[in-house]
């Protein structure tokens, strides 16, 4: 039987202080996306070894700790891509990208539309709607834009 400080996860047990570190280092990849983060640096914010910290995330949050951050960096970029007032690899560069190929493609899989496309195209009807909204609507879904956007 568990205690009331422990969760079963599908064939490991994880503690609630694990989840208090998994998150401390989701919500650090949620504040800093911008800047170089790697597993090894959030494993050490999460106070954990690198092989446990990835394993622990993708059974706490049901992603890798990559795909959380990249879908962050995608969020955001979708925001200032909306704006309009910086290029593609201004862009790339302002949400922590190191790579324009890989950004421009990682934007094209959660979104289903390439980084230049998505800039180029109106986005007045979102206009009035609060950013605060606007941000759940818009968030990227790993595969699930692309699906969408798709459909006739």
């Amino acid at each position: 039987m568990l205690g009331a400080r422990a969760l079963w996860d599908g064939g490991r047990v994880t503690t609630l202080e694990d989840l208090v570190r998994l998150r401390r280092a989701r919500d650090a990849m949620d504040r800093d996306y911008a800047q170089p983060l790697d597993v090894p640096a959030l494993a050490r914010v999460a106070l954990m070894s690198t092989g446990h910290f990835a394993r622990s995330f993708r059974a706490a949050f049901g992603e890798t700790p990559y795909t959380y951050l990249m879908t962050r960096r995608i969020e955001r970029a979708k925001a200032l891509l909306r704006r309009g007032d910086l290029s593609v690899t201004e862009v790339c560069f302002a949400v922590g990208c190191t790579s324009l190929g890989s950004f421009s493609s990682r934007f094209t899989e959660l979104v289903g539309e390439s980084p230049s496309a998505y800039r180029a195209r109106s986005h007045d009807d979102g206009a009035a709607i609060p950013a605060c909204v606007a941000k759940i609507f818009t968030r990227p879904v790993r595969n699930g834009e692309a699906g969408a956007a798709s459909r006739p």
